[in-house]
């Protein structure tokens, strides 16, 4: 025991105390010692107040930042929402206007006359999405071919001629989706593919079910410019774009309502320079009908 404590000793203090007891005999005493328990504490005591008062900045940052971000959220989430407010009033002058001008002209079939209220309804449908910012969004059942194919039919309209739109797949699965915010989704997509294509171009959209992990996938492919493999995953972030003039929020706000409000997953499936890209939606299935026999 001895020996282990002096080996300790020597190790902490090479140095002895050196006593001189009988400077006749040229006697002397060597005092060996090690630091005490208290000392050894207090030598820690610094490096742990250090580490909690860092931690406790750190909470407090923490909740300084958060507190603001929340202040930001409330006042874009008010912004929001008094701009759908005042887009509500515009909207019903607009969708009388339209009434007026079918009972004028009694023409309500007219094409044109159609896709105004096509358009006036879109609008009504924006300021919706506006006005429910910052609630959760009603899923419902809906069958998604009908959802994605009545947007497209919109949709193909408003862009080049140039580019011709093909939907196919499953007419029958079903899935819960918020469909004004789902059709945010396609939109989104959509005009990626649109810009992406130069000149002619076609952009296939495919709906079919998995029946084994009671998924939908909807896979929307353009022959446009195609993507690089490293950026798969940078497309989805806030600010990336590849337009002079655009914001980088599309892509990120279809895979936010995607993820967060439908409980799926989107996702670039495969892309080549040159040839084209293949984003895809994974929805879950509502299983309540009898699929058929392919």
């Amino acid at each position: 025991y001895f020996k282990a404590q002096l080996a300790e000793m020597k190790s902490q203090h090479p140095e002895p105390i050196v006593l001189e007891l009988n400077t006749l005999s040229n006697e002397k005493w060597f005092v060996y010692y090690k630091d005490s328990t208290l000392l050894t504490q207090l030598r820690v005591f610094p490096y742990i107040q250090l580490t909690i008062i860092a931690i406790f900045l750190m909470v407090a940052y923490g909740v300084f930042s958060s507190s603001r971000k929340s202040e930001q959220d409330q006042v874009w989430v008010g912004l929001a929402k008094e701009t759908a407010h005042q887009l509500g009033t515009p909207i019903s002058s607009l969708m009388a206007w339209v009434e007026l001008m079918k009972s004028k002209f009694n023409a309500p079939d007219d094409p044109l006359i159609l896709e105004m209220e096509n358009d006036v309804k879109r609008l009504e449908m924006v300021a919706d999405r506006f006005s429910k910012i910052g609630s959760k969004p009603v899923l419902h059942n809906h069958i998604v071919y009908e959802v994605i194919d009545e947007f497209v039919n919109y949709f193909k309209v408003r862009v080049s001629d140039k580019i011709s739109f093909l939907v196919t797949g499953d007419k029958h699965v079903e899935a819960l989706i918020n469909v004004p915010l789902f059709d945010w989704v396609i939109e989104n997509i959509l005009k990626n593919a649109v810009n992406a294509i130069e000149g002619p171009g076609t952009i296939k959209i495919d709906v079919k079910e998995h029946l084994v992990k009671e998924q939908v996938f909807i896979d929307i492919t353009d022959t446009g410019n195609g993507i690089p493999r490293l950026k798969f995953d940078t497309v989805f972030q806030p600010g990336y774009t590849t337009r002079k003039r655009g914001w980088g929020l599309g892509l990120s706000l279809t895979k936010r309502i995607v993820e967060n409000y439908h409980q799926g997953h989107v996702f670039v499936k495969d892309s080549e320079i040159g040839k084209g890209t293949t984003f895809r939606i994974v929805l879950k299935s509502n299983l309540t009908y009898e699929p058929t026999a392919t």
